[in-house]
């Protein structure tokens, strides 16, 4: 059995960099990430779904939805969950 890096079963199955597809797949994964490290955060403030959701005035479902995947926020509802929620700063880079 010959054992392949993720980078090449990427490049094998979704395109190389620059395809589409492959291109929606890191889209979707930095999505992922960005609802896994905010709560990572929410945590790590010892705060409740619920709890978190009463300080960003939104409801404990759409929480749970972004924790899940962070894909469908708008630029406004992750300032607003990260400063006024978590007290912390949205740090955002385009690379080119």
């Amino acid at each position: 059995m010959e054992v392949k890096t993720w980078k090449e079963i990427k490049d094998n199955f979704y395109g190389e960099k620059g395809a589409e597809r492959r291109d929606q797949l890191e889209r979707d994964f930095e999505s992922f990430k960005i609802g896994l490290l905010i709560k990572k955060a929410r945590e790590e403030k010892e705060l409740t779904q619920n709890q978190f959701a009463e300080i960003i005035h939104k409801k404990r479902e759409f929480i749970s939805r972004v924790e899940n995947d962070g894909s469908n926020i708008t630029l406004k509802t992750l300032y607003d969950i990260v400063e006024k929620g978590l007290g912390g700063k949205v740090d955002i880079t385009i690379t080119l």
